[in-house]
């Protein structure tokens, strides 16, 4: 067994669940996201991000859409698949 893999393994699923416990409140833009992530110590790069909510999205767990916002730099708002 690879120690590596298997820690690089578990630290995607988690993750995966705190960026789910996030969107499960209600929607939110990536930037909200990743503060929300930051205030409890959590480091999350958008580079991270972003590939993980493209699987999430593909996987049918979350949904988003686009909205027109002069405040965000990413107009998508995340919100849990129903």
């Amino acid at each position: 067994m690879n120690i590596e893999n298997t820690a690089s393994q578990m630290r995607k699923g988690v993750l995966e669940f705190c960026v789910l416990s996030v969107i499960r409140k209600g929607e939110a833009y990536p930037s909200d996201i990743i503060e929300q992530m930051k205030a409890a110590n959590f480091q999350l790069l958008e580079g991270t991000l972003y590939p993980l909510l493209t699987r999430l999205k593909n996987s049918g767990m979350v949904n988003y859409r686009w909205v027109e916002s002069s405040k965000r730099p990413a107009p998508q708002v995340l919100q849990p698949h129903r």
